[in-house]
């Protein structure tokens, strides 16, 4: 923040008192804490759980979907496809090590866990689904369920 000295007003009236300076670290952790996790990549749900980030797009055979998983491996993540709806969920578990001799000072790593639903705008065909991560990006590719032919009900 620059000051901008104007009139004759002596440079140290426009510094804060202790107050001032309390309220100033007030402010700037709130919008730490406000902006910190879509700095690390998703929105948080509740404490340890956050949402994804996705995107989205279709053609008239598939959709395909592209989520953050950052730091998840390929076997804790679980696509879960009923009608519409789908559902990812992963977890990443980031041990700290410690060596003997050594003490953890600080530690920022700890387990995360993603979790996000959404909802197609048709069914997916869930046995043709396909799953792929590469470099903590989920990629799905969920084709559109075919619907049948329009069937003529016979009058009586």
């Amino acid at each position: 923040m620059n000051l901008i000295r104007r009139g004759n007003a002596p440079l140290s009236t426009l510094r804060g008192g202790p107050i001032e300076d309390q309220f100033g670290r007030m402010v700037e952790n709130m919008f730490q804490d406000f902006f910190a996790p879509m700095a690390q990549g998703g929105h948080w749900l509740e404490d340890g759980l956050a949402m994804p980030r996705l995107n989205v797009s279709e053609n008239e055979k598939a959709f395909e979907v592209q989520a953050e998983l950052p730091g998840v491996k390929k076997e804790d993540v679980k696509v879960s496809i009923d009608g519409q709806r789908v559902t990812i969920e992963g977890e990443c578990q980031q041990a700290n090590e410690q060596r003997e001799g050594e003490q953890v000072v600080y530690s920022e790593r700890s387990t995360r866990r993603y979790q996000r639903s959404f909802t197609l705008s048709s069914e997916v065909d869930d046995a043709g689904a396909q799953a792929r991560l590469e470099n903590g990006i989920l990629m799905l590719t969920l084709p559109k369920k075919q619907g049948g032919a329009a069937k003529r009900l016979t009058i009586q």
